[in-house]
């Protein structure tokens, strides 16, 4: 249907707007006129771009919508018509004389449409207007309940527009505290149906009610329990809604510099004179404000604490005890003296609710509550953030409002915690739960980062995948009927993944990959069977979605690495990264995409650290003569070659020996030979162009560095133009490839023939180097190959250039 009135046709639209004309122009406003506006509503609010109507048209909605005696449903219908075409150079409303309170609600929500807030002085006038009919006293038939929203959202527009008005700002703080602290404790009056048997008793007003059916013995408040509500308990609900919005922009003093000197001065003075005071009658009016919004949700805390009768209330009892508690932290915020008063409380609150899961968001703002006062008062709230952090994403991680606002908090707080709480980065696995299931996490995970939890990171981020199919398992499992359970065997092997979660042969691995905490000291190895376990699930939507962001996660976890890491930190990383690129969930487009971030990286700590190739000697001898790594890890393979190639030179490490340089080559030109014999007989296994170029270039090198070498590799190469033209090599490799070797071969061959230069050429000194000679094809080591080759086929003579 939305797609049939999107293909609407301006011709089309015109001729159904001369039919809503003619009806609104013979004052016929009944149902013919209503289904024609709700009609049109759709077309002008189902497009992206505006559709033009016609400026009668437009002013003859305008004067609709103004009618005297126009019913409620026209008139709410123009206004939604007339707010989807703003801003619009035909709307001429204005609200300087309207004193109908539901009208005024109507054309001022045009009008801020109109402004769309940029005009500071038109959402000015339009508060203004507003606050003064809020100001006089209105007509039984009208309602300051249509004010309200329109308040709010001017104060989102422009939330200095009131500052100014000193006097408009006290009274809406005087009329707030009527809404808030003095509604009615009697239910309204049921509306009467006109029936035969319509019954007047049933009519009468009855007691308001507690949510556990208590008769409410105290004011009225939005967890107040009513069957029908009074106009001023519509009000305190409305007044509630809005309440920490507004405090936020006229409840400091510190942001209001026009306000009553009184309060300005001694606000704190005030508020403790309130405390103690039998009656605060007598304090400004934003002090005032403040004291009763301060009982209202000392009482929304009380109420809080009752067992609800009704399906449904205990979601709407979490919901304003999250919204209590913040307006608690903004009043002691603005006023330190209500700190003592509120930290009994919440400490109590916090035992009560810290054991229910339906309460767990409220968790959050008591926390931040601690967070911002618990110096000022001098209280250690340790307890709360370890319960907060341990707990909290362990239990509840499945549920995807408290994960946003548990990160968003997280993110809020990120500076406090590094730089006060080790708790912190000591429950990054806890934290690592909520990513793996449905959140995001870029923003958090530099701040995790540090020497003592890097290398646990790193294992973590690879595993990510591996965490979500686990997670999931042990959801499952906790659904899982125990008469399901009882069925399943301990003695033979687990059948399916639900089944191991509980099997005897595997609650080590899966309680250290759920681990609520850092455990540096444990090995992840043992993480292996449970990754070939869980990699049925690989097809499962949430591990893929996460598998595909690891790859951005590792990218940015190397760039907040390399900023702190040593020499010890980057060998460490180096050789869990050869090794765990081995060892991942196996998904094939995620191992794919890791290697490639591994491979780039594994450049840039090279880099970084030079003499890791001597210190690590051992273990890179070992991993470049596996012809294995060629074949499932050839990115990385590739990167080590070249990194061997580039800094096993006397240039970059003393400690660098010839012997080790021969070692290197013997094992790179086994490496080389056993990749270049291809026997046509055989299952033939194609290796990339790169990887034998990169390896002939590693050799020529170390050739170049320890001569003795020299004749050696000038007759290896010399072979490779008939490796290049065998019949094997012919029906693997393309022309191009081929080409591509034999050039590379020749120029390599060419560069031996003058062996200083070759030394030169291919490690220079640090003076001239320069950190693409492994990428750059047209500057750097290529270049000076292809000319010093140029050099020695076409003779002296030949100038480059």
């Amino acid at each position: 249907f939305l797609v049939l009135t999107r293909e609407i046709q301006d011709e089309e639209l015109r001729k159904f707007s001369s039919r809503i004309t003619s009806l609104l122009q013979n004052h016929d406003l009944g149902i013919e006129t209503i289904d024609c506006l709700q009609r049109l509503f759709l077309i002008v609010s189902a497009t992206k771009y505006d559709r033009k109507l016609d400026s009668k048209f437009v002013e003859l909605l305008q004067t609709a919508l103004c009618l005297p005696k126009c019913p409620e449903q026209v008139q709410a219908l123009c206004a939604a018509i007339l707010r989807e075409m703003s801003p619009s150079n035909y709307i001429v409303l204005s609200c300087d004389e309207i004193q109908d309170a539901k009208l005024l609600s109507l054309v001022s929500s045009i009008l801020l449409a109109q402004f769309k807030g940029n005009k500071k002085a038109e959402v000015l006038a339009v508060g203004q207007r507003v606050v003064k009919v809020l100001e006089g006293r209105l007509p039984e038939s009208q309602s300051s309940r249509h004010l309200l929203p329109l308040l709010s959202k001017i104060i989102s527009l422009s939330p200095a527009s009131l500052t100014e008005a000193v006097d408009q700002t006290n009274l809406v703080n005087k009329r707030m505290v009527d809404w808030l602290r003095y509604a009615s404790v009697q239910q309204g009056i049921a509306q009467p149906s006109g029936g035969f048997f319509s019954n007047p008793r049933a009519r009468q007003p009855g007691p308001i009610t507690e949510v556990d059916g208590a008769v409410a013995t105290d004011f009225f408040t939005v967890l107040s329990i009513g069957q029908y509500y009074t106009e001023d308990q519509w009000l305190n609900m409305q007044a509630f809604s809005m309440l920490r919005k507004w405090l936020l922009c006229y409840g400091d003093g510190a942001n209001s510099p026009h306000s009553d000197d009184r309060s300005e001065v001694d606000g704190s003075v005030m508020s403790m004179v309130s405390a103690t005071s039998t009656s605060s009658r007598l304090l400004p009016p934003k002090e005032r404000l403040r004291e009763k919004a301060f009982e209202y949700c000392q009482r929304l805390i009380e109420q809080s604490n009752r067992r609800e009768l009704w399906f449904g209330y205990a979601g709407l009892s979490s919901e304003c005890l999250i919204e209590a508690v913040t307006i608690m932290d903004i009043i002691c915020r603005q006023d330190a003296s209500y700190v003592y008063r509120t930290l009994s409380c919440l400490k109590i609150l916090h035992g009560r609710i810290s054991g229910d899961h339906s309460y767990a968001r409220a968790l959050l703002p008591i926390a931040q509550f601690f967070l911002n006062h618990s110096e000022t008062a001098a209280v250690d709230s340790e307890a709360i953030y370890r319960h907060l952090f341990t707990r909290i994403p362990a239990q509840l991680f499945h549920s995807p409002m408290l994960a946003f606002e548990f990160i968003q908090f997280c993110r809020d707080n990120v500076r406090f915690f590094t730089e006060n709480l080790s708790l912190f980065r000591q429950s990054f696995p806890n934290l690592f739960k909520v990513r793996a299931w449905n959140s995001e996490f870029r923003d958090l995970l530099p701040a995790l980062l540090g020497a003592d939890t890097a290398i646990e990171i790193f294992h973590f981020l690879l595993d990510l995948p591996c965490l979500t199919a686990a997670l999931d398992v042990q959801l499952r499992s906790a659904s899982t009927p125990i008469s399901e359970r009882a069925a399943w065997d301990p003695a033979a092997k687990p059948a399916s993944c639900l089944e191991a979660f509980p099997h005897p042969l595997y609650p080590s691995t899966f309680q250290y990959l759920l681990r609520t905490e850092s455990a540096p000291r444990d090995s992840p190895e043992r993480l292996a069977p449970l990754r070939q376990l869980l990699g049925s699930m690989a097809s499962c939507p949430r591990v893929v979605q996460c598998a595909d962001t690891v790859p951005v996660l590792l990218q940015l976890y190397f760039g907040v690495v390399k900023e702190f890491a040593d020499g010890p930190l980057i060998n460490q990383l180096v050789l869990v990264l050869l090794e765990r690129s081995e060892q991942l969930y196996e998904l094939p487009a995620f191992k794919a995409d890791v290697h490639r971030v591994l491979s780039s990286q594994l450049v840039l700590l090279c880099k970084l650290h030079p003499s890791l190739i001597v210190e690590l000697s051992k273990e890179l001898l070992e991993f470049s003569g596996t012809v294995s790594n060629i074949r499932n890890k050839e990115g990385i393979f590739t990167s080590v070659v070249w990194a061997i190639g580039e800094y096993m030179s006397v240039s970059y490490d003393k400690r660098c020996t010839v012997e080790q340089i021969n070692k290197f080559f013997e094992a790179l030109e086994a490496m080389l030979f056993e990749i270049t014999q291809l026997r046509p007989s055989a299952s033939i296994p194609k290796y990339s162009p790169r990887v034998i170029t990169v390896l002939m270039t590693t050799l020529t090198k170390l050739a170049s560095r320890s001569q003795d070498l020299i004749p050696r590799m000038s007759l290896f190469l010399s072979k490779m133009r008939a490796f290049v033209q065998s019949p094997a090599m012919a029906s693997v490799y393309s022309e191009e490839d081929s080409e591509e070797i034999l050039t590379r071969a020749t120029e390599l061959m060419n560069l031996l023939k003058m062996p200083s230069v070759a030394q030169f050429v291919l490690t220079p000194p640090a003076e001239v180097a320069s950190p693409r000679f492994h990428r750059d094809t047209n500057v750097s080591l290529p270049l000076a190959m292809k000319t010093a080759s140029r050099l020695l086929e076409r003779g002296t003579g030949f100038v480059p250039g």
